[in-house]
Formats: C-alpha cells, sequence, structure tokens
C-alpha cells in the first residue's frame, strides 16, 4: 500500500518589540538570568497586564501580507497548564476568538507553485526555561530563567496542506522570508526567536480522512525541521505496515541521533481549561487602523522575486538568493542602477560578496565598479576579487586602488603586439608545432604572453591577437 503524509506546521515568531507583551519589561535576548522581570510578567498576586499596541500593529501587518482576515474582535485567553518556567500557571493567549482567520502563503516547488492555507494567526505571551545544569542533593538541578515570561509571540497555524517534508521547508523559508521583510520578526532560530511545531499523519494514498497525528518539537532550523518531518513519516508507515498503531502524542526531536522520541501524551484543547482572561479586555480593530497598516507592508518577497527576474532578465534563481534579504535586494538594485550594463554579472557579484554587503562593509558604488571595469576590459576578473578584497582591506575606492596597485589590464592589442612578437621569437618549435596542427599549444602561448604582462595583458585579446599573428 502507498501512503501519503499530511503536515501542518505551527509557527511561533517572536514579535520585534522593545517590551514584553503585557508589562514594559525588556524583551532583548540574552540578558542574565531573571533580569528582566517584574511582577505583572512573573505573575505577582494583584498586578494587572497591558497589552502592547506595537505587539498588536506587528501581528495585524502579518496577517495582512499573509491575506489572513483581521477580526474586530479577538479575545485572550487564559491556558492553564503547570510546568516550573511558567510561574503564573497559566499562559495568555488566544483561543475562540484569534486575532485573524484565513489565509494563504504560495511556496514555489520544482513542479510549480503551490498554495499553503493558514488556519488562523493569534496573539500569547511566552514561557520562561528551564536550564539544567549542576547537582543539587546529588539529583541533576534546574534552574528557571524568567527573562522570556511574557515575551510578545504570534503563532501562526497552517492548514494541514503539506506533503512531504520539502514542501514544509519551503512554507517556512517563504514564511520567515516575510516576517523579517516586515520586520515584524529577527527570524532568528537559534535564539527560539522563529520557531516551529509539526503536526504529521499518514493515510493510504487517495484516502481523504486523516491518520493519527503526532506533535514534532525541538526543532531549530528549516533543514532539522525536513529532516525530523522525514524519519517520522518513515516511522508512522513502518509501524502501520507492522500491523501497529499510531498514537497521538508529543514527540522530541533528537538532532544528534536523527530520530523522534516519545515525550508526553498529546494535549487536547479541553486539557488547558481555558477561558477568557478577565484582567484584559477584548481586542477592538477598527478598519481605519487595518487600513492604516495595510500602506506599510512593503513588497514581499515572491513579488520581489518576479519582478527582479522579468525587470533585469536575471534567473529566477539568482532572484530569489537576492530576494531573501531586503538589504541584499536594495543593494543589487543601487548597484544595477549605477552600472545600467549587464544585470547578470552585477547579480553574480552581490551573490557572491553576499556575507559582506548584509554585514555593511561594501557599497553598491564599489560592485559597480567593479562590475564595469571587468566587463570593459580595464581589470581582470582576478584583479576584480582582488581589489573587493583591497577595498574591505582598506577602506579606499576600488578606481583608486586600480591605479595604485597598476592592476589596470592591458587590452589594446597594439600595445600587446610587442610583448606577443617576442613570445613567438624566443618559441620556434612551439610555432612549428602549433602551426603543424597542434592548436592545444594556443595555451602555452598565452600564458608566456601572461607572463611577459605579469598578469596584465587582457587573455582574450591575447588569444585574437595570437591567433592572427600565428596564422
Amino acid at each position: 500500500m502507498e501512503f501519503e503524509a499530511v503536515i501542518g506546521l505551527e509557527v511561533h515568531a517572536q514579535l520585534l518589540t522593545e517590551s514584553k507583551i503585557f508589562c514594559s519589561c525588556s524583551a532583548k535576548f540574552g540578558a542574565p538570568p531573571n533580569e528582566n522581570t517584574c511582577p505583572v510578567c512573573t505573575g505577582m498576586p494583584g498586578v494587572l497586564p497591558v497589552l502592547n499596541r506595537k505587539a498588536v500593529e506587528c501581528a495585524i501587518r502579518t496577517a495582512l501580507a499573509t491575506s489572513c482576515s483581521v477580526q474586530r474582535k479577538s479575545v485572550f485567553a487564559r491556558k492553564n497548564y503547570f510546568y516550573p518556567d511558567l510561574p503564573k500557571a497559566y499562559q495568555i493567549s488566544q483561543y475562540e476568538l484569534p486575532l485573524a482567520l484565513g489565509g494563504h502563503i504560495d511556496i514555489e516547488l520544482p513542479g510549480g507553485t503551490k498554495r499553503i492555507g493558514i488556519t488562523r494567526i493569534h496573539m500569547e505571551e511566552d514561557a520562561g526555561k528551564l536550564v539544567h545544569e549542576g547537582e543539587f542533593a546529588g539529583a541533576q538541578a534546574s534552574l528557571a530563567d524568567l527573562n522570556r515570561c511574557s515575551v510578545p509571540l504570534m503563532e501562526i497555524v497552517s492548514e494541514p496542506d503539506m506533503r512531504t517534508p520539502e514542501e514544509g521547508g519551503a512554507y517556512l523559508r517563504r514564511l520567515h522570508d516575510i516576517l523579517v521583510y516586515l520586520e515584524v520578526c529577527d527570524g532568528n532560530m537559534e535564539e527560539g526567536s522563529f520557531r516551529c511545531d509539526a503536526n504529521v499523519s499518514v493515510r493510504p494514498k487517495g484516502r481523504e480522512g486523516f491518520g493519527t497525528k503526532a506533535e514534532l518539537k525541538n526543532m531549530n532550523s528549516f533543514r532539522n525541521v525536513e529532516k525530523a518531518l522525514e524519519y517520522e513519516i518513515r516511522r508512522q508507515v513502518e509501524l502501520i505496515e507492522d500491523g501497529g498503531s499510531v498514537v497521538q502524542e508529543t514527540r522530541l526531536w533528537d538532532a544528534n541521533a536523527g530520530v523522534t522520541l516519545s515525550m508526553r501524551r498529546k494535549e487536547e484543547a479541553h486539557d488547558y481549561r481555558y477561558f477568557p482572561d478577565p484582567d484584559l479586555l477584548p481586542l477592538l480593530v477598527a478598519d481605519e487602523w487595518v487600513e492604516e497598516l495595510r500602506k506599510t507592508i512593503p513588497e514581499l518577497p515572491a513579488e520581489k522575486v518576479a519582478r527582479l527576474s522579468a525587470g533585469y532578465g536575471i534567473p529566477r534563481y539568482d532572484a530569489g538568493i537576492l530576494a531573501s534579504s531586503r538589504a541584499l535586494a536594495d543593494f543589487f538594485e543601487a548597484a544595477a542602477a549605477l552600472y545600467r550594463g549587464n544585470p547578470k554579472t552585477t547579480a553574480n557579484e552581490c551573490i557572491h560578496w553576499k556575507d559582506v554587503i548584509l554585514s555593511g562593509r561594501l557599497s553598491p558604488g564599489t560592485i559597480a565598479h567593479a562590475v564595469e571595469d571587468r566587463e570593459s576590459g580595464t581589470i581582470s576578473a582576478t584583479a576584480s576579487k582582488k581589489l573587493v578584497e583591497l577595498v574591505l582591506e582598506t577602506g579606499k575606492p576600488i578606481r583608486a586602488l586600480r591605479d595604485e596597485q597598476g592592476l589596470t589590464q592591458l587590452s589594446d592589442a597594439s600595445a600587446l603586439d610587442a610583448i606577443v612578437d617576442r613570445v613567438i621569437a624566443a618559441s620556434p618549435k612551439e610555432v612549428e608545432s602549433y602551426r603543424g596542427g597542434k592548436a592545444g599549444l594556443l595555451s602555452y602561448f598565452v600564458g608566456q604572453v601572461m607572463k611577459e604582462s605579469r598578469g596584465k595583458a587582457n587573455p582574450k585579446v591575447v588569444q585574437e591577437t595570437l591567433k592572427r599573428k600565428l596564422g
């Protein structure tokens, strides 16, 4: 029997705000343990949460960018569970009335474009974390760091529309790019700013109903998500083929072993005993506010890829790399505007120097001048690379370094004639062999001319001159 997977992804994205969602504590990552805490985020008796307007704006902008319908009324609820890193014993989230419903994201696959539905987007606060280190009374000690408590999160829940690990990876990458473009999330997966849980089940191919699902956690990279999905799909299929049945549970991804491990029974909504938070009023979103935020949505990655590819005549693959970062795409367009030669060459240079460009250490003018000088034959490809490296080392303008280092290429055939004549005169046996049919010796002559010119000769002009003189 042939099986197919059914995959739905739940992404938790930390919203890019200075303060937490319900108090004024800093939401920045990396502070000493329990430094960014107060009576509100640690759940002390008698305190009242106050909603962060910037967090709401980030969530609304995400909803608009993913074609979701922003709800005029949404409600914060208490999600009750007991864990050492949750001092209130409940998490403030949204359940029955979320902020946004019914959107989608289009992903690109080798066979074309596929639309992945988004069920809902809701806002919530993060929990703290446990640090397992040292010993206490002979046992492993676990310490609670509550800095992350009440950090603003947005949960984006997809429809179960994905069928392969590759589709899951493509969806996550596209969603990640959108959030970073919107500047609502920094997208740092290592710090937990963008993290994903996956719901996976399998069913006989062609069947409409769903199988029993398992939820996968602890995946901190796109590749790990794909690997975890691949393993879990295989595990469930083998289990069914051996006569067993899949149990609904939460499973942990062990990246070192490359396996998923049973963690706990999967909770249902009733286990959390949701009820509206009595300390928070319903969130009412006016149409005017939504339209005001709609105007702030930038050109998104898919739109940018299409425009760069069509407008500059570059392959969609190259456009996709450039559009993976707003800063890189803007840099490319600025460099292409300064030198209007072959945009493909400019794109290649921007992709090659991507990391340096994103660090802010190169200007569009440097790349534009490097490409222009290469295409005009003023410098060689080797000299171009060397000059960009010198710009990074010294900070000097690239053309000043070109002249200072004497890296201007000899491209005038008449200026190369004397050098070519000397090389031919010094190699009578090779000339005779070449004229006798050994055409491969042309590279020998080119090498000798390059050596005589100390690497300054234009190889293309050298070849043409040699062919003319050797006959």
